[in-house]
């Protein structure tokens, strides 16, 4: 019996080849979709579980509110690891990681740059998975200037020779780093990402004793069956105990006394939460996380889509039940039972969906190298080809069978016998207001997705148009800079002489991308203010950067006389309550060699050094200009310039490679996240409104089936072709200006949640929602108007020969 079925199934769909198709393509795209999805929601929640003892694993951060100032930071004090595994017995082990950037490194008369490096503890590779696969894999830090290297890294150095016992010469450290043991590449769904681990035996300032000064990722492993909210809640009197005399000595106030108007802590993080919970400021982050909101966005779109496709399946799938009555009718005369009939259909939903899973299989094959480029993924194809893929598209096609054939079966299976081999049926009211439901849904996920794409693209256009206090245009940037040593002002002045160069500024520090973070707590009448942010800088800077001064004078040409002096921006005037007369007032930045006096000689106007996702910060500017170099350069042939800049460093021979940035892409480097967000939703967008065109041409062809013979009389009567394709359209237009009245105030409340995660954001105007409304109404229109006008040139002897 089962084989008969198959066999009826396949030629069923052979003879409706074209409605099969449609079919066809509407279940792929919505299974390549959900697979797509599932695929990028699975690799951003197995972000750190590579880690066996990923679930004991948990971060140390800090949290407060101290004079105004909302602080955040995943970076701790140096004491706080030992402290806490001291005194809380449910900590079994902690461990700290200190990133140390890119530093200058040189093996054998070969210097190498762009090796991510980082001081851990010697227990570092106790607690976190990452295996040793040559040297010492006891105890591989155990002594100071000892280093661990990525298998990758060690072929970038040593090809295939042995790297055990041999030694890299950093810059900045007076003794060289011998290897001890190679490890594997940190996996891709890592929190962080290193290249070389050295000993933090060897890194001076782990030996702080200071609970003021912020610098480690800190990690504990608490012990089996153990909650971190158990450790959690003794953090507050640890944190009293070890801060409170250190704050009293530094700022004259006891630890109750600041605690009345202020508030800080310590907190705990799981491990697996890093990626997609976290809400700190990026440069307080080892590297940029992900989003549990786009997680949210991306799981309902995965369904919608799939339950548009199943709708579609529905809609065309009955649409051709005129085509399939008198079928019915006499597999019933002929003794068939209801309940044979429901299987035989059933079992073609299934040869269809199966081939559907194949083709979804194959197209998502053929797009994820696409996918990965706009989601900034890199999941690979055996990804795909997983257990747990498997199992899904397994239970997809079980699943998408019955939702997509149930109705259909059961609605051809109830056709009267009588009425079946008439060709007369009806479905009934319920029925209709069923398809009717169906076609709203679809068109309220169709104009969302419309409405939510076009918001999102308002909002990236907004932030790359807004004037953000200074020029990003035509601004080149030599990070690497300082490699020169003491040939660096020589080659400035070469690059000067080039008339494509307008201005040069030496400084690491930029407004946008990748740049050096410095902050300090501020005094003024011995009163601790807040922390600030702070900009070393040059004379040429706020030129070279196109920044305004609202008040007093630039640095002087000598960085020594000017070398106390400070100019700040408008919110540190504010926040400082200089508004009146900036000018010559003093305050004092905390250094760990005590106070520093500084005396403001300018006010910068407010620019966005930070993501537009926050509000300005207080900055000062100092005249202690050193780091790379920030080229101001005039419209015209770039890459020429570039070209010639490179030509003169390699003159230079500093054996390394020259490397360069553009400002304007570190700031749309920025905003990465939300860019590939719009593009994926874009995409979804016009997948889901044309699935849903599929599913409003099966309702079409349905509508026409059922009044044929209407449209024939209307047509022998004398109604023309637009008053038929007309009286066609018109119901469906109803329905979709309808699925208006829910999509638009779900959309603005939705998207309006978004954008307050913006302190600079774009608003939802009136013409969002007509655009929204034309762009939807056009396209169903087509669709209804090709089919609707397809039906009213019918010759009407055609349709009224079988009365």
């Amino acid at each position: 019996m089962i084989t008969n079925n198959f066999k009826i199934a396949w030629r069923n769909i052979l003879k409706n080849r074209g409605m099969f198709l449609l079919n066809i393509l509407g279940l792929a795209i919505g299974i390549t979709s959900c697979l797509l999805i599932v695929l990028f929601i699975s690799d951003e929640l197995h972000y750190d579980r590579y880690n066996k003892k990923a679930n004991r694993i948990a971060r140390v951060v800090f949290r407060g509110k101290v004079g105004g100032e909302i602080m955040k930071e995943a970076v701790v004090m140096a004491p706080v690891a030992q402290t806490l595994k001291d005194e809380i017995p449910e900590v079994a082990d902690a461990t700290r990681i200190r990133r140390a950037g890119t530093p200058k490194i040189r093996f054998e008369n070969t210097v190498y740059r762009n090796s991510r490096f980082a001081y851990v503890d010697p227990n570092f590779f106790t607690i976190f998975t990452l295996p040793v696969i040559h040297g010492n894999n006891v105890d591989p830090l155990g002594k100071p200037n000892t280093a661990v290297l990525t298998e990758s890294e060690v072929k970038k150095y040593f090809g295939n020779t042995d790297p055990i016992g041999k030694e890299l010469f950093l810059d900045d450290h007076p003794t060289p780093l011998e290897i001890t043991a190679v490890i594997g590449d940190v996996p891709e769904n890592s929190h962080f990402h290193f290249d070389i681990f050295a000993s933090m035996l060897s890194y001076a300032p782990a030996r702080s004793t200071s609970w003021t000064k912020s610098n480690f990722f800190t990690y504990l492993l608490l012990r089996e069956d153990v909650q971190y909210q158990q450790v959690e809640d003794k953090l507050p009197l640890v944190v009293e105990e070890h801060m409170g005399p250190q704050l009293k000595a530094e700022i004259g106030m006891s630890f109750a006394d600041f605690t009345k108007d202020n508030q800080i802590g310590l907190f705990l993080q799981p491990l697996t939460d890093i990626h997609l919970y976290s809400d700190f400021a990026g440069a307080s982050e080892l590297e940029q996380g992900g989003d549990i909101r786009y997680i949210y966005i991306f799981v309902a779109v995965g369904v919608f889509m799939l339950c548009i496709a199943c709708i579609n399946f529905m809609n065309l799938s009955t649409a051709t039940a005129a085509k399939r009555s008198k079928e019915v009718g006499i597999r019933k005369v002929l003794g068939s039972e209801k309940r044979q009939l429901i299987f035989q259909f059933l079992t073609e939903t299934f040869i269809a969906t199966c081939i559907a899973a194949l083709a979804g299989i194959l197209i998502t094959v053929a797009v994820l190298p696409l996918f990965n480029e706009l989601s900034g993924k890199t999941i690979s194809l055996s990804f795909i080809f997983g257990y747990e893929t498997v199992i899904l598209l397994l239970l997809l096609i079980i699943v998408i069978s019955l939702a997509a054939g149930a109705y259909p079966a059961f609605v051809l299976s109830s056709f009267a016998p009588v009425n079946a081999l008439k060709t007369r049926f009806f479905t009934g009211r319920d029925t209709r207001g069923l398809r009717n439901g169906l076609v709203i849904f679809q068109f309220i996920i169709s104009a969302g997705l419309i409405f939510s794409t076009i918001i999102v693209s308002k909002q990236m256009s907004y932030i790359q148009n807004k004037n953000i206090g200074y020029d990003r245009d035509q601004i080149l940037v030599i990070n690497e800079a300082t490699l020169l040593g003491n040939n660096e002002k020589a080659f400035r002045n070469e690059i000067r002489k080039n008339p494509l160069v307008q201005h040069i500024s030496v400084s690491s520090y930029l407004p946008a991308g990748p740049s050096y973070n410095s902050m300090a707590g501020i005094f003024m009448n011995g009163q601790y203010q807040r922390r600030m942010f702070f900009y070393d800088v040059d004379k040429n800077y706020l030129q070279v950067m196109g920044m305004q001064l609202a008040l007093g004078r630039n640095f002087s040409d000598d960085s020594g006389s000017d070398s106390l002096n400070a100019i700040i921006n408008e919110t540190a005037m504010n926040i400082l309550g200089l508004q009146k007369d900036p000018i010559g007032r003093t305050f004092v930045r905390d250094t760990d060699q005590g106070g520093q006096e500084l005396t403001v000689i300018g006010v910068v106007k407010d620019f966005h050094f930070k993501s537009l996702h926050r509000q300005i910060d207080p900055l000062i500017m100092r005249n202690r200009p050193y780091g790379g170099l920030i080229i101001r350069t005039k419209t015209g042939n770039m890459s020429g310039l570039i070209e010639n800049i490179r030509q003169t460093w390699n003159r230079f021979g500093t054996g390394e490679p020259f490397s360069y940035t553009l400002l304007d892409d570190s700031f749309r480097q920025t905003y990465r996240a939300e860019r590939n967000m719009g593009h994926i939703l874009r995409i979804f967008a016009m997948l889901t409104i044309f699935i849903a065109c599929l599913g409003l041409f099966g309702l079409v062809t349905y509508n026409t089936e059922q009044r044929l013979k209407e449209i024939g009389i209307r047509k022998v009567l004398g109604s023309g072709v637009p008053r038929i394709v007309a009286l066609l359209s018109k119901d469906f237009l109803k329905l979709i200006v309808f699925s208006f009245l829910i999509a638009f105030p779900l959309g603005y409340y939705l998207m309006n949640r978004w954008l307050q995660d913006f302190a600079y954001r774009t608003g939802i105007s009136w013409w969002t929602f007509v655009l929204t409304a034309l762009i939807t109404v056009s396209i169903a229109m087509l669709t209804i108007g090709l089919k609707s006008l397809r039906a009213a040139m019918q010759n009407p002897v055609k349709a009224l020969k079988a009365e």
